[in-house]
């Protein structure tokens, strides 16, 4: 049976570039959490990307407030305002009704 060299004298070729390095550098690569038994130079290794593990996991983001309480100012909350730099006018709209101030 035959002797494997030891690491400081042992040398590999990158998978990816084919570049010759010392073996106890290259790095085998990881896809979608998997081994692709690809050894690789550290110029070449990419980590494994997390976007790769999308859906995987299940993170509940609620948006729903439960016993949500109407604002105190409800009047004043559905009035829009706005300032029209052309004409230097300030619209302000209030339940349907429009008011036109002039500046």
């Amino acid at each position: 049976m035959a002797d494997y060299a030891a690491g400081k004298r042992a040398f590999g070729f990158c998978d990816r570039c084919g570049f010759r390095y010392p073996l106890r550098e290259l790095k085998q690569e990881v896809v979608n959490l998997n081994m692709t038994n690809l050894l690789v130079c550290p110029e070449c290794w990419d980590p494994d990307n997390p976007q790769s593990q999308l859906g995987r996991y299940h993170f509940g983001d609620p948006q729903a407030l439960r016993n949500p309480r109407p604002p105190l100012g409800l009047v004043e909350s559905r009035s829009l305002a706005g300032f029209d730099p052309v004409r230097g006018m300030e619209v302000i709209v209030s339940l349907g009704v429009a008011f036109l101030s002039i500046s």
